[in-house]
């Protein structure tokens, strides 16, 4: 069924359906909200036949995507799901609908943003964008695709490294990590994303669907761990170690961790 969007914008051009979080105020982080009616857009655009890719991308030039939105967090999402984010169901319906999706970062792709970037098929990124993870600054972790794909995707220590240090890379070391498939200048990424939408365009979709599916299938285990993890997550939320995360970046000053 239709629905309005708030959270997002939803565009159809030359068979690509463009879904764009549309939070620019927020680095486009997400809210309960927002997960909601990208879910929603997701499966209007996955199993729309007319339509052959998907792009997932942030609205303005500061940030692809920040994570979830710490206003909307005291110990506790905003909606429904483990955390009170339909973040399973998120992650799950861009692995699931049989066509690729590319995401298109420009700026910040942090946290749970850097996530979505990661389950994408392929990611172009601009020479702006910025990847890394957050969850350890902010007494937060994603123990699930966020931690065990990214393992498969760049390897085991290098994705220690992202987690355990929560620093930045470059796009260009975004594609040295395997984490994005090329940089180009910010000026270039949507023509970039457009040449690489026609090629694919140009392919069987069947085979891409079914090409799709069999990747899946090898990591398709994950989506266990992370319903396992977000259980955990859930209740280390309503920790005060957790707790002093979220109030040290509301009050953007270093956490005390070792205090608690």
């Amino acid at each position: 069924m239709p629905i309005t969007y708030e959270d997002i914008l939803y565009e159809i051009k030359d068979s690509v359906a463009t879904i764009t979080i549309n939070r620019p105020d927020k680095y486009n982080a997400f809210r309960a909200q927002t997960c909601e009616e990208l879910i929603h857009a997701f499966q209007q655009a996955g199993w729309d036949k007319s339509i052959g890719v998907i792009v997932l991308t942030g609205a303005g030039h500061k940030a692809f995507c920040t994570g979830g939105d710490q206003s909307a967090h005291a110990g506790h999402y905003d909606g429904r799901g483990v955390i009170g984010l339909p973040l399973e169901e998120l992650q799950g319906v861009i692995r699931d609908v049989p066509k690729p999706v590319i995401a298109k970062v420009r700026g910040y792709a942090i946290g749970g943003g850097h996530v979505l970037a990661l389950l994408c098929d392929l990611t172009l990124a601009a020479e702006s964008a910025k990847f890394g993870q957050v969850g350890p600054k902010v007494g937060s972790v994603d123990p699930g695709f966020g931690t065990a794909y990214m393992a498969r995707v760049i390897g085991e220590k290098r994705a220690r490294e992202v987690w355990y240090l929560c620093r930045q890379y470059s796009a260009a070391e975004a594609v040295q990590m395997g984490l994005a498939n090329k940089a180009v200048p910010d000026a270039e990424l949507d023509a970039e994303v457009d040449r690489w939408c026609a090629e694919i365009m140009e392919k069987s979709p069947t085979a891409l669907a079914l090409a799709k599916r069999s990747f899946n299938a090898d990591t398709a285990h994950i989506a266990g761990i992370s319903a396992l993890g977000l259980q955990a997550v859930s209740l280390f939320y309503g920790t005060e170690e957790s707790q002093e995360g979220v109030r040290a970046f509301q009050e953007k000053r270093k956490p005390k961790f070792r205090d608690r």
